[in-house]
């Protein structure tokens, strides 16, 4: 496969374009709470008086972080591309017999790409398979289908999630960015 013929998902907003304005309200009544909220653009966090400013820069960060992520994850799903995809793949690879109750990007999943809880049907993939080629968040999303059959990572798994055609090279593509570990070195 040739780079130009590569298809990356793309969204129409970036991760760092998610910027905003911070106005801080120190209030003397404020023994321990602190607050934070989005007005328009602006992220205005209620602290108590005399706190420190390191704690304040921690806790600043903090909460832009968490509002940034909430942003971020309304953006990201604000189509049904999952839901497409998961029906597409249901059809052409399970015979349209999985059941999901929730597919989503999300932004707190650091460590892993991808989770499903089979109890609940639920699927959520990494915000951070955005910038990635189709065919690595297409293995990922193959792979959390297959847990609602499989919730372990057996040999009936892998025979389900190599089903799809480019499981080995997207593997591989996670394993080489250290996004994935090769769970058959274990096996």
């Amino acid at each position: 496969m040739h780079l130009s013929n590569i298809e990356f998902l793309l969204y129409p907003v970036s991760i760092q374009a998610l910027t905003m304005e911070i106005k801080i309200i120190r209030s003397p009544d404020r023994k321990k709470t602190i607050q934070a909220k989005l007005i328009g653009e602006t992220l205005v966090v209620y602290l108590p008086c005399g706190m420190h400013r390191e704690e304040e820069i921690k806790i600043i960060e903090k909460m832009k972080k968490k509002i940034e992520n909430k942003r971020l994850k309304r953006i990201i799903n604000n189509d049904d591309y999952l839901i497409k995809r998961f029906a597409q793949f249901n059809n052409r690879y399970f015979h349209s017999t999985l059941k999901v109750n929730s597919i989503e990007f999300v932004t707190n999943q650091e460590c892993r790409n991808g989770s499903c809880t089979p109890v609940n049907g639920t699927i959520r993939l990494s915000h951070k398979l955005l910038g990635m080629p189709k065919w690595v968040l297409d293995y990922v999303l193959m792979h959390e289908m297959s847990h609602l059959l499989h919730p372990d990572h057996s040999k009936a798994f892998w025979e389900k999630v190599s089903e799809y055609k480019y499981t080995e090279r997207a593997r591989g593509f996670l394993i080489a960015k250290g996004m994935e570990k090769d769970e058959t070195e274990t096996q």
